[in-house]
């Protein structure tokens, strides 16, 4: 596969949150507000990619070179959660509204399944570095195209009239479903 087919592939027909499922809680727990949604979904990039890429060089020099591949989520889940620790103290650092802004969701990035899924997947389908970075970051540039999408159509729906059994999470809920009904028209692309 090239690089480009990668990219498009991950963003557009295969989006982890559209197509996979994938990341659905912080989807819909972090997309009130656009600087929310804009702050994960630049916390969420740069951890997807470095986690990709380090856990891509653990299994291919040290798990599948001693046979310990077994270990494989136990380590990703070390590195993912060093990551997103590392993540957090720059946040607080740097953008202490942002930090507190994003309240619980900052840790969740350990356990959001996109991170993972994104590690795993890139060794199943045995990409080398390259493609496992390019991956990487398509994922991540779907999720947080997912994430400025719902973001946006939450702040409109807000001063919208909507009837009001669907005003809140029915109406994200019910958005989301149209989203991905849409991202299916992608799936000739590629």
């Amino acid at each position: 596969m090239s690089l480009f087919s990668i990219m498009i592939s991950t963003i557009l027909v295969n989006n982890y949150v559209f197509a996979r499922f994938l990341g659905i809680c912080p989807f819909l727990g972090v997309s009130n507000k656009m600087e929310t949604a804009t702050g994960m979904g630049i916390a969420v990039t740069f951890v997807t990619t470095l986690a990709s890429v380090i856990t891509y060089t653990i299994q291919k020099t040290i798990l599948d070179t001693l046979g310990l591949q077994y270990l494989q989520t136990i380590v990703f889940i070390l590195v993912i959660a060093s990551l997103v620790q590392f993540v957090e103290l720059a946040l607080k650092k740097m953008s202490p509204t942002l930090y507190s802004a994003m309240g619980v969701y900052l840790p969740l990035i350990t356990t959001n399944c996109i991170v993972l899924g994104v590690a795993i997947l890139n060794i199943q389908q045995e990409l080398n570095l390259i493609q496992t970075a390019t991956s990487a970051i398509g994922a991540s540039l779907g999720f947080f195209l997912a994430l400025v999408l719902i973001a946006s159509l939450r702040e409109k729906m807000d001063i919208a009239d909507i009837p009001e059994a669907l005003v809140g999470f029915p109406i994200t809920l019910i958005a989301a479903g149209l989203m991905s009904i849409a991202f299916a028209g992608f799936a000739g692309l590629v």
